[in-house]
């Protein structure tokens, strides 16, 4: 009697909380709510467009796409330039980028390993120093590279 006694409790307490068990214990499944969906009108702000095409931000002085920047290109494009010794530039600054002694202007060229590694097309840009004087490589040329972000690499240096 006595374990009868505490057992109706636990067993009360139990089914206190089947409240939506489909077994007629409790009141059932809660009923379905309206879900209303509203589509924006004209007069819903929406951010500006990005100026191009909409295949990438636009990069260099020919207008090139970063999608059209990123890929490696044959070894006889373009005249050799010579090697560099590479640390990363500043992150800040977007884009492929070489920033180097060997050249004077802005133009497009492509850099490779030393070691037969990768080669990536990238803006070159005069850094105004001496063509030994080492270069800056871009955050995005180190990553399309495969290369850790704090080693030094060298490069060869190509022009378009």
């Amino acid at each position: 009697m006595k374990q009868t006694c505490l057992l109706l409790p636990i067993v009360g307490l139990a089914l206190a909380g089947c409240g939506d068990v489909p077994f007629g214990f409790g009141t059932g499944p809660a009923p379905a709510q309206n879900v209303v969906v509203q589509r924006p009108g004209s007069e819903t702000l929406r951010p500006p467009a990005r100026p191009g095409d909409g295949r990438g931000l636009e990069l260099g002085e020919d207008g090139q796409s970063v999608g059209g920047l990123n890929g490696t290109t044959p070894q006889n494009a373009g005249g050799a330039l010579g090697e560099t010794l590479a640390s990363l530039g500043s992150p800040t600054e977007q884009g492929l980028w070489l920033r180097t002694g060997l050249v004077t202007r802005v133009q497009q060229g492509r850099v490779e390993q030393e070691d037969g590694g990768g080669a990536v097309r990238v803006e070159l840009r005069p850094s105004g120093a001496a063509p030994g004087a080492g270069s800056q490589l871009s955050l995005a040329a180190f990553r399309a590279l495969d290369v850790p972000l704090t080693q030094l690499v060298t490069l060869r240096v190509f022009a378009n």
